[in-house]
């Protein structure tokens, strides 16, 4: 739960490094950057907001009117000590930059750091993903006369969606390594091998292959 928070406050740092936003807002653009699997309630938001205005993170810098239900909205903003946090927060490098809770996060603010602080993160992700894998991998071939199709399908079907990442990963890496050496935003840090110098897409999760059913006796 505590891992969780410190995701959700790196998170809020990062939007209102862009500029104010009142909660609505805030909880909008974190559940777009959280994903469809980590949807973030009220309940979750506020306890976090005020936890960083009593840290002097965050201030209120205003008050809007809601068009439609005339209810105040408190609009917040980055302080001067919230601007020195995240800054300090991105240019950590550690587990914990890379790991599944605040990797995604990390990535979404990518921009704000230098190229050396991404290749450090994206090699971490894609080290610990390839430990993953190869664990996954041996697991799989140890109990597959242990377990049903189906269950070997999805085990199966968690291991493509690792290697996809790893394979996402080692394009971003590549990206940043054939960019421009003094650039200081991904934007310009493109692998030429892309087409129109676009930056590799993420990832999608395919859906798992299709199994037949298990024969039922007396069947034909």
């Amino acid at each position: 739960m505590a891992r969780r928070a410190e995701t959700i406050e790196l998170a809020v740092l990062g939007l209102l490094h862009e500029g104010p936003m009142h909660g609505y807002e805030l909880r909008k653009r974190l559940n777009l950057m959280l994903g469809w699997g980590r949807v973030l309630s009220y309940g979750s938001l506020y306890p976090t907001l005020k936890k960083m205005l009593r840290g002097a993170l965050i201030e209120e810098a205003a008050t809007t009117v809601a068009p439609v239900t005339r209810r105040p909205r408190i609009v917040y903003q980055l302080t001067e000590s919230g601007q020195r946090e995240f800054e300090r927060l991105m240019t950590e490098v550690g587990p914990t930059a890379w790991e599944d809770d605040n990797f995604d996060i990390r990535f979404a603010f990518f921009s704000r750091t230098d190229m050396e602080i991404r290749l450090r993160v994206l090699e971490g992700r894609r080290t610990r993903l390839q430990e993953r894998l190869d664990r996954v991998q041996t697991q799989l071939s140890m109990t597959q006369k242990e377990v049903d199709r189906y269950a070997i399908e999805l085990q199966r079907h968690g291991v493509e969606s690792v290697e996809r990442e790893v394979r996402w990963l080692s394009d971003l890496i590549n990206a940043e390594r054939s960019g421009e050496h003094d650039s200081s935003t991904i934007s310009s840090t493109t692998s030429s091998s892309n087409s129109g110098g676009a930056l590799p897409a993420a990832p999608t999760a395919a859906a798992p292959a299709a199994v037949q059913p298990p024969e039922v006796s007396g069947q034909k």
